[in-house]
Order: structure tokens, then C-alpha cells, then sequence
């Protein structure tokens, strides 16, 4: 094998000896574990001598090798060539000096499945161990390796999720997720509480206002349409911003955050759907963060271009000091500096808003998807309202955002309330953003065409439009006038029978004239040859169908068509139904009969 890099003497030495990649030495006793992405955690290490990260923005070479500058990464699934899923492994850089060459082995949940291809020096070999049983060694450059403190809990993959289990008095402290419920429930009465003895200032309560609205906006504009959807490109400076406001509203990182939202999108209202509503409107506004779920029931999304991402990437490394700085920190300080209310800061400018924030948020989850119409799509549970509108900073447009998620628009109408949109307008003016991404008109006008025809078709199918021709019996001309003469009422217009019976009395015309027809073809009398009936009469009669003359005029030349497969084939809606629209009922000419007006 060829070798991937000229080995110094020093890697000689580190390659020379039987070693995992899971198991090599690190001179930084530093770690940070990320949260966990699908069935991996990974690991990751910073370089305290070096002073900086070593997993920084990185390319990937056709190996799976990845590097950047000194630095070397070998990527690998960590879990799986250790042969074991959803545990936590530990991972060690090694470190040989400031002034050589990096090594630095992570899990890499994009390379391939199966042992890594890994370059070493000829006639070296590497052997799989697990980090626990390897003893510290001490090397001739003064360092020893790093031997965990304790051993890595292995999960036990054959035991059943504890979502998959009733909840019961003696286990239902096991579905709880203790620590959002401490976040998003605990702390925000904590600071209800202590909003009794700490008064609000005016310039406090504004502040706080004012940080709701760019803390809002790190989620709505930022970790959703920009992170989440891609439906617009940001500058540096703009995606710092939303990051730092962003983790400033205290939901998850980046990362965490548009994974979710994207399997969200992809499946809607199906167990698949981290909070879907037909779980109920409780759990989809606040149940699915306070209670567990079975992270293999979650639907995948594909993060590639967040992962990356190197503002995405360092918040999430580093979400719990942005959330600390930038949640309570910065507005403790600001209100501190400023007028001196440090715990107003913390309570109204922090804890307090953090809460409003975050319920805004979840109201995109449950409100978003209950209360509204439906104008472009009823297929799934997406609705659009102003009142959604006004709480979520113009997310409550949702029935258009599930059809169109990548337009950068919630609200497509000048009127309509969306405060995200205005400012990812304003920063395009202002050279911070580009390639807003919208829609043509006209796909989304087809759209909401196609739903009111769907709605027009659910509508008619309530209606009662009269017996189908082709169901009618087929009568003799002269069975209709010996049935005519035994006392029905009769009669005849275009080669479709009717019974007026219950209708004489009530005929606008009176009672003689609509007497005058029965037994007879009333065709010419019906359309201009006495009057020419409006459409609803078309309408009216066409509800009193009873049968068709042999040999009818009109019906006649209908059904021939029919059997002749000619191009006048009847219009039908969605459920297959014939559409009969406004002078388009068979008892109608298309040419009137001239004759005397109706008194």
C-alpha cells in the first residue's frame, strides 16, 4: 500500500505499535461529546497546546481521509467497527507536537459502513481494541496515554426503548425527559417566582421586547429558513448573528434543531414526525420535548450541508457557553452595564423571555397545524391564521409553507403579517443576503385553483343534481303518453321524462300553463317558445327525472355521442362525478326557440 503521507520519526514510533484507532493517545485531556445524531455519538477532542479545534472545516478525500492543514482526520464509524450500536466511544487525538502533524480519529457518520481504509507506514498494523483495556504508556516525549476514568456504558441494543412501554405509576418518571422539562417548565416558574420580588423597569421590559424579537428571529429567520429550508444565503456576519440570537432562544442547536424540522417536513402527521400533531395538540406543542421518544422511530433527514457548515458546526461543539452567554449572560450584563437592573436582566431580559420565546416556537408545532384554512392543500394539517401569525413572527402562513417550504415567504400577500420576511428583505438591501428563493406565482395560483375546485367538488357532492341519464329506465313514446293519461303528470323536454306532479301548484307561470305540456313533448314550450327558463329551472327539472323516451331528440344524439366516443365526453370533478355547469343541463337548447315572452 502506498503510503498516504510521509510518516516523521515520531509517527513512526506511534504507527510501530498494535493500536485501535479508537485507542490512540491524547495529550488533551479535554472532551466534548455532541448530542446524539441518529444510531452514533460522536466524539469530539480539542487540542489544548495548539489552542484551537482540531475538527475544524475539513475536505474528504475519496477514502475517507479528511484534511486540513497539519491536521489529519481518519474518518470512521466508531460504533460499528468496534461492533456494537448506540454507545458512547471514546475517541483520543494524538497529539505528537505543536510542530508536527495531527492525528486525529473521529467517528464519521458519512463514510462508508465496515472498517476504514487507513494508510500506514510499510509492514505497520493496527489491531482492534476497545479503550478500556489498554494500560497507560509512557512515550519518550515525556507523555503517557490517556486511559478513560471509567469504562464507557454499552447499551444493550436488545432491550426495548422505554417509549415502547405503558406508562405505569412505578415507571412513568422513566418517560420524562428530566432535563427539557427542567429547561422549558422548571426554570420558567422558578423565574415567575422571582419576578415577585424583582421589579420591572421600563427600560428592562423594553430590552426585553426588543432581545424577544432578535432572539425570535435567530429561529424563524435563521436555524428555520435559512438552516432548516436553505431559502436564502446569508453572509458570514448574518449567520453569526443568527446563531448567536438563535441559541439565545434556548431550543437546541442549529444542528439539532433543522435535523428535526426537515424529518418534521418529510413526515408530516406520520409516526415518523418528531411532533406530529395527530399525536394530539398537547404533544405536539410542548409532550414530545418533556417526554422521551425512541430516537429509531424519528425519521431520517440528511444534514450533510449543515455538518459542513463552520458557524453551524461551532455552535453546536459549543452550544452550551452560547446558550450560557447568550441566554442569561448577555442581557444579566446589558441591563446590568447599562441601568444598573442586573436581576431584572436575568429574570425578565433572560429566564422570562427564553420562556415567551420558546412558546412561540412551539406554537408553530401545534397552533400552526389546529386553527386556520387550508387554501393550497388538505392533505395533511398544515393551516394558515393571522393569530398563529402574530404569536410565531409570521410563521403562522403554515398550509403555504408546507407547499412551498423553500420559498423564503411565510405570507405572499402584502397584508398579511410576517416580520421574518421584512428582515430577510431589508438584510438583501443591505448586501447581507442573497438568493432569496420564492415561487412563481403562478404554480402557487395552480395550487390554490386546484384546492377550490377540490372544495367546489366536495360541495356539489352534497347536492342532488337528479337521477344519471344512463340509470333511467327507457320508456316507449307510447307507454309515456298511456302513463300520462292514468293521471301522472308527464312530461317530455328533450327526450328525458319528467313528473311535475308535486310541482304544478308551485310553478311561477301557473298552474295552466305547465298543465298544457303534460303528455306531450314540451321541449319548444320549455326553452322560448312560451318562456325561456333561467338555469336554476334547468336545475329544478332535472331533479324530477323519471325516465327517457326511446328515440328522444336530444338524449338521443347524448348517447350516441357516448357510445361514439366522440370529443363531447362529459366534464367530471376529482371523485369522478359529472360536472353539469351553468347551461350545460341536456333539457337546455343551444339555441333558444323564438316565441312569445312569458307574462
Amino acid at each position: 500500500m502506498d503510503n498516504a503521507f510521509k510518516p516523521s520519526s515520531a509517527e513512526h514510533q506511534l504507527f510501530a505499535r498494535p493500536r485501535s484507532p479508537l485507542e490512540f493517545a491524547t495529550i488533551s485531556h479535554e472532551r466534548r461529546l455532541l448530542p446524539a445524531d441518529d444510531d452514533y455519538e460522536a466524539w469530539y477532542t480539542h487540542d489544548a497546546r495548539a489552542n484551537r479545534s482540531i475538527n475544524d472545516d475539513v475536505s474528504t478525500t475519496k477514502d475517507g481521509v479528511k484534511a486540513r492543514g497539519n491536521n489529519l482526520d481518519l474518518g470512521l464509524v466508531g460504533a460499528r467497527y468496534a461492533g456494537i450500536k448506540q454507545e458512547e466511544v471514546d475517541v483520543h487525538s494524538a497529539t505528537i507536537a505543536t510542530h508536527t502533524p495531527h492525528i486525529h480519529f473521529v467517528p464519521d457518520p458519512f463514510a462508508l459502513s465496515g472498517p476504514p481504509t487507513v494508510h500506514l507506514p510499510k509492514n505497520k498494523t493496527m489491531v482492534a481494541t476497545t479503550a478500556s483495556k489498554a494500560a497507560p504508556e509512557k512515550w519518550d516525549d515525556g507523555t503517557t496515554d490517556y486511559v478513560p476514568a471509567r469504562k464507557a456504558p454499552v447499551a444493550d441494543n436488545k432491550k426495548p426503548h422505554v417509549t415502547t412501554q405503558p406508562i405505569t405509576w412505578s415507571n412513568w418518571w422513566q418517560h420524562v425527559n428530566w432535563l427539557n422539562i427542567t429547561l422549558i417548565v422548571f426554570v420558567p416558574i422558578i423565574g415567575l417566582i422571582g419576578s415577585y420580588w424583582v421589579p420591572l423597569h421600563l427600560k428592562t421590559a423594553i430590552f426585553a421586547v426588543v432581545y424577544y424579537f432578535h432572539t425570535g428571529l435567530g429561529i424563524t429567520a435563521g436555524y428555520h429558513r435559512l438552516w432548516a429550508h436553505r431559502s436564502y444565503a446569508a453572509s458570514l456576519p448574518l449567520r453569526i448573528y443568527l446563531a448567536a440570537v438563535g441559541a439565545g432562544a434556548v431550543e437546541g442547536s442549529i444542528r439539532w434543531w433543522a435535523r428535526g424540522h426537515r424529518a418534521h417536513h418529510r413526515y408530516t402527521d406520520t409516526d415518523k414526525d418528531p411532533y406530529s400533531v395527530r399525536k394530539g395538540l398537547l404533544y405536539s406543542h410542548i409532550g414530545w420535548m418533556v417526554m422521551k421518544q425512541d430516537p429509531k422511530r424519528v425519521g431520517r433527514a440528511d444534514i450533510t450541508d449543515l455538518n459542513e457548515d463552520p458557524v453551524v458546526m461551532w455552535q453546536h461543539i459549543h452550544y452550551l457557553k452560547c446558550v450560557i452567554g447568550m441566554g442569561l449572560v448577555f442581557p444579566t450584563v446589558f441591563c446590568g452595564l447599562l441601568w444598573g437592573d442586573w436581576l431584572g436582566g436575568y429574570v425578565y431580559g433572560g429566564i422570562l423571555r427564553i420562556f415567551f420565546v420558546q412558546q412561540a416556537t412551539f406554537c408553530v408545532n401545534s397552533l400552526a397545524h389546529w386553527l386556520g384554512d387550508q387554501p393550497f392543500d388538505d392533505r395533511n394539517s398544515p393551516r394558515d391564521h393571522v393569530v398563529t401569525a402574530l404569536v410565531t413572527l409570521g410563521e403562522g402562513y403554515h398550509n403555504f409553507h408546507h407547499e412551498f417550504p423553500s420559498d423564503y415567504r411565510n405570507a405572499i400577500e402584502w397584508y398579511q403579517y410576517d416580520p421574518t420576511k421584512w428582515a430577510i428583505w431589508c438584510w438583501k438591501k443591505l448586501g447581507l443576503a442573497s438568493n432569496l428563493k420564492q415561487f412563481r406565482s403562478n404554480e402557487i395560483e395552480k395550487g390554490r385553483v386546484q384546492q377550490l375546485q377540490k372544495r367546489i367538488d366536495q360541495k356539489r357532492a352534497t347536492l342532488d343534481w337528479g337521477v344519471p341519464l344512463e340509470q333511467l329506465p327507457v320508456v316507449a313514446w307510447d307507454d309515456f303518453v298511456a302513463q300520462a293519461k292514468d293521471g301522472k303528470a308527464l312530461v317530455a323536454i328533450a327526450g328525458v321524462i319528467h313528473d311535475v306532479t308535486d310541482f304544478i301548484k308551485e310553478h311561477p307561470g301557473g298552474k295552466a300553463l305547465i298543465s298544457s305540456g303534460i303528455g306531450k313533448d314540451a321541449t319548444g314550450i320549455f326553452n322560448g317558445g312560451v318562456y325561456n327558463h333561467s338555469n336554476a329551472a334547468h336545475n329544478l327539472l332535472s331533479t324530477m327525472r323519471v325516465g327517457v323516451l326511446r328515440g328522444g331528440c336530444e338524449v338521443e344524439i347524448w348517447k350516441r355521442t357516448q357510445f361514439e366516443n366522440k370529443d363531447m365526453t362529459p366534464v367530471t370533478d376529482s371523485a369522478g362525478q359529472r360536472i353539469f355547469r351553468a347551461g350545460d343541463q341536456v333539457t337546455r337548447l343551444a339555441q333558444p326557440i323564438k316565441g312569445a315572452d312569458a307574462a
